[in-house]
């Protein structure tokens, strides 16, 4: 039978030569705009699931622009997904106060949610009682294939671990009636969303869809996840060491061969180095494995040369300890040189041997969560401090 890809390929192409393409073009590796989109966006205002939403979540993709226009009309709380999940998970749109029809159109757009939006994170207590997703192809059963790079499905997961999102949320998506094909529900993955509506410019198809709905992130069987994909997805990261931290299995696929040729089980390990990382007040120093660092020591070429780059990270719950900070940044590989801890003030400081490595760090923690709070991660304005805790530094 037709693959996934198959099937994505020939309704791109069918668009394309058919003349129902509109802009942007070309519509492959996308989801597709198409002629008559508004048409079927403004159907969603006679669904009883959109008037009753308070809450909605809309893709930012383009055919799904009159979807966002309606909510915003309606004065819905509109959440967008960030593009490529790069600084968090959604953007709530905000429209000014007393906007014109004008600026809610603009605030719908691309470029309107850039301008009046702001981030919402793991800890944003979103409540979404409607999902709009854009698709390529589904059939009148709910199944649905995106373009291919699974961010739909990857939010949807992400809403569900995050709660946001409940086992009736209802889902719609908006396509041209040439989009709606058959598909095999073979070819159909665990983690793949389907939907409960589907809107075209002449229809309004209700799926009856029973194929259960992810549960969350299947950590282990998404093909797309990787340590890469992690670095580029800071929220992504943090979900992942929540949900670890929580006893999930977070195993990616391609670690599984890595962890049966550990010596060491993983879950030993991690075990180890928290018991490994208490402060030592006393000595001055902290003991990270087998080694004792010096709290001064320093390499004074360093210590001199003007280049050590102070991270300030603000926020810290009272609940949390330095150990759970410490093994927090082994695992989003951002150990710095040093560490002065002030959890009575909620905050630490944190040293880098310079600017690049620490504004990488800042990169890898932003929208890191512990002890439920969404902790505040920048370069520091003072860039040196006293009174550090050594923590040493694992390549």
């Amino acid at each position: 039978g037709a693959s996934k890809r198959d099937v994505r390929e020939k309704v791109w192409d069918y668009l394309e030569a058919s003349g129902l393409a509109d802009f942007p073009r070309p519509v492959h590796r996308r989801i597709p705009h198409f002629k008559g989109s508004h048409q079927a966006c403004c159907s969603i205002k006679e669904l009883d699931v959109f008037n009753r939403a308070s809450e909605i979540k809309v893709d930012p993709d383009k055919p799904l622009e009159g979807v966002r226009l309606a909510a915003l009309q309606a004065r819905k709380t509109l959440l967008v997904p960030t593009p490529r999940l790069r600084s968090g998970l959604f953007n709530k749109i905000v429209p000014p106060s007393g906007a014109t029809k004008e600026i809610l159109r603009i605030c719908a757009t691309s470029q309107g949610i850039k301008e009046y939006s702001v981030p919402v994170g793991l800890d944003g207590k979103a409540r979404v009682d409607l999902v709009v997703v854009g698709s390529v192809a589904v059939s009148e059963k709910g199944w649905r294939i995106g373009k291919g790079e699974g961010y739909a499905d990857m939010e949807y997961a992400m809403m569900v671990s995050m709660g946001a999102v409940q086992a009736d949320t209802p889902v719609i998506t908006i396509v041209h009636d040439c989009q709606v094909v058959d598909i095999a529900e073979e070819i159909l993955d665990d983690h793949d969303l389907t939907v409960d509506y589907i809107l075209t410019p002449t229809r309004t198809i209700k799926t009856n869809c029973k194929r259960p709905k992810p549960h969350g992130i299947i950590w282990h069987k998404a093909r797309a996840l990787s340590y890469e994909m992690l670095e580029k997805i800071p929220i992504l990261k943090s979900l992942r060491y929540r949900e670890k931290q929580a006893g999930k299995d977070v195993t990616l696929q391609d670690e599984h061969s890595d962890l049966a040729n550990a010596n060491t089980p993983a879950a030993l390990n991690e075990k180890a180095m928290a018991e490994n990382t208490r402060p030592q007040a006393a000595m001055g120093s902290a003991q990270i494995g087998q080694h004792y660092v010096e709290s001064g020591s320093l390499s004074p070429r360093l210590e001199g040369s003007g280049m050590i780059t102070t991270v300030y990270v603000g926020n810290i719950p009272p609940s949390i300890r330095v150990s759970e900070l410490k093994c927090a940044l082994r695992e989003f590989r951002a150990t710095p040189l040093r560490l002065n801890w002030q959890g009575a003030q909620h905050r630490a400081f944190l040293d880098y041997k310079d600017k690049a490595t620490a504004e990488s760090a800042v990169s890898s923690l932003k929208g890191l969560s512990l002890g439920g709070n969404t902790l505040r991660v920048e370069l520091a304005k003072n860039q040196r401090n006293k009174g550090q805790v050594e923590i040493n530094s694992q390549k």
